[in-house]
């Protein structure tokens, strides 16, 4: 039976795995595109197979914690200033707040689930930028990460907005800073320096944006460049786009055929080790 509630701010989906023991967290990111929320997110992609407690958690700005003005405000922040204010903040926030969640949840979850155990994180977009910055800059233990479409190089979201708008951004030392942050392609040297390396499954859907694949791909290669124990895997997904289930994508909904084709490969890489 899942678990639904809020941890640390954060609301969350929580669903153990079928045969009912001890086992570790997979922690799920969702999409700013649909599904953009943990419950939407956690009817995409439920690894039901995969013998884990799945926590789905909302990212900030989206889920309960869309601002007041809703859309209209979130697209004003995207306008003023996408970096600070709305993609890049949202990926920061949700790694930052991830150890405030973990401690919450010990209240809220069976003692099944092991929270001390080593982490598996899912993201996708910023969902996806937020399980490598936690990767990247987080001390607890992670055994793997699955990146789905995800944002790997801030600037490729930046260049996004600009074309989607018609506008162009106004970088300043501040947001040059943070793109530099989350730029995991730059960063591949401090991710395979932990100890151990994790494995990384890349999820790349073949119509998602061209930047966001190039991104991918150039991930894998310098992460496989400096792979020494841990395993690096490119999984390219035939007629995926960006999001991962129908719009509005806010609540539960039937899987879509792209979706499923996305859940058999993270599916099996969950299960092969856990």
């Amino acid at each position: 039976m899942e678990i639904r509630g809020v941890a640390a701010g954060v609301p969350f989906v929580a669903v153990p795995p079928a045969h009912g023991g001890p086992a570790p967290l997979v922690v799920v990111w969702h999409l700013m595109d649909a599904p953009r929320t943990e419950v939407a997110m956690a009817a995409a992609l439920p690894l039901d197979d995969v013998p884990a407690w799945r926590v789905y958690l909302g990212l900030p700005l989206m889920s309960s914690r869309t601002p007041a003005g809703g859309f209209e405000e979130i697209m004003a922040l995207v306008r003023d200033d996408t970096l600070l204010k709305c993609h890049g903040a949202a990926i920061t926030q949700a790694a930052a707040e991830l150890p405030d969640v973990l401690e919450a949840l010990r209240e809220q979850l069976p003692d099944t689930a092991l929270i001390d155990a080593p982490l598996f994180l899912i993201g996708g977009s910023a969902g996806g930028g937020a399980a490598l910055l936690t990767l990247t800059e987080s001390e607890r233990p992670i055994a793997a990460v699955v990146a789905i479409n995800a944002a790997i190089r801030a600037t490729s979201v930046v260049a996004l907005v600009e074309q989607g708008m018609g506008i162009e951004y106004a970088w300043s030392p501040e947001s040059r800073a943070l793109a530099q942050r989350l730029d995991f392609v730059e960063r591949a040297d401090e991710i395979m320096a932990r100890r151990p390396q994790p494995d990384v499954l890349i999820v790349s859907g073949k119509h998602d944006h061209q930047s966001f694949q190039d991104d991918a791909f150039a991930l894998r290669k310098a992460l496989g460049e400096r792979r020494n124990g841990g395993v690096v895997v490119l999984a390219p997904i035939d007629g995926l786009a960006h999001p991962l289930a129908l719009e509005p994508g806010l609540e539960a909904a039937p899987q879509t055929p792209h979706a499923a084709a996305v859940e058999a490969p993270v599916a099996a890489f969950l299960k092969a080790r856990i």
